[in-house]
């Protein structure tokens, strides 16, 4: 396999991953293209290797540069936007946690709050529906509260350690 097959097939298969983590498949094939590039490129750049309209590539970046996994840089004496995507697999990894906790995991944990709270009535169905939300809850914000703290944690050996029994 040369570089141009292997360079395809990378950013194919982390379009398809991107999909089933619940991100569009163009945003995911241009998070991979920027982030195997060693240099920055501009959206005409990416347009024409991904073969996708300007205005799928310019709304794609966007949502990137809001998950903080892409970011704008410039290049002195041109006029062009030039885009990177962050290198570092912990920071990267750090990051889409994070922006998944706020995004997909605290709004569930907020329902699962209210919905266990409700008041009983007596009945066996208010009861186990009360009894499961709750057991779902605690279970959701202690997940959520233990992957916070490793997130948070910049570079402690905590952290590492974490990230060296994780692989």
């Amino acid at each position: 396999m040369n570089y141009t097959e292997a360079k395809d097939k990378f950013i194919s298969t982390w379009g398809s991953l991107g999909t089933l983590w619940g991100i569009n498949k163009a945003m995911a094939q241009i998070h991979a293209l920027l982030w195997i590039s060693p240099e920055p490129l501009s959206m005409e750049d990416i347009m024409e290797e991904l073969h996708i309209s300007r205005g799928n590539t310019s709304m794609n970046l966007r949502q990137l540069m809001d998950w903080g996994i892409v970011f704008k840089e410039s290049k002195p004496g041109e006029r062009k936007e030039y885009f990177a995507s962050e290198k570092d697999v912990q920071e990267l990894a750090r990051q889409v946690a994070k922006e998944r906790s706020r995004r997909e995991i605290k709004p569930v944990i907020k329902v699962l709050r209210e919905v266990s709270a409700i008041e009983g009535d007596g009945t066996k169905k208010t009861e186990e529906l009360i009894k499961q939300t709750k057991a779902l809850y605690e279970l959701a914000d202690s997940a959520d509260t233990m992957m916070n703290k490793i997130v948070n944690q910049e570079s402690n050996w905590i952290t590492k350690t974490l990230m060296k029994l994780i692989k």
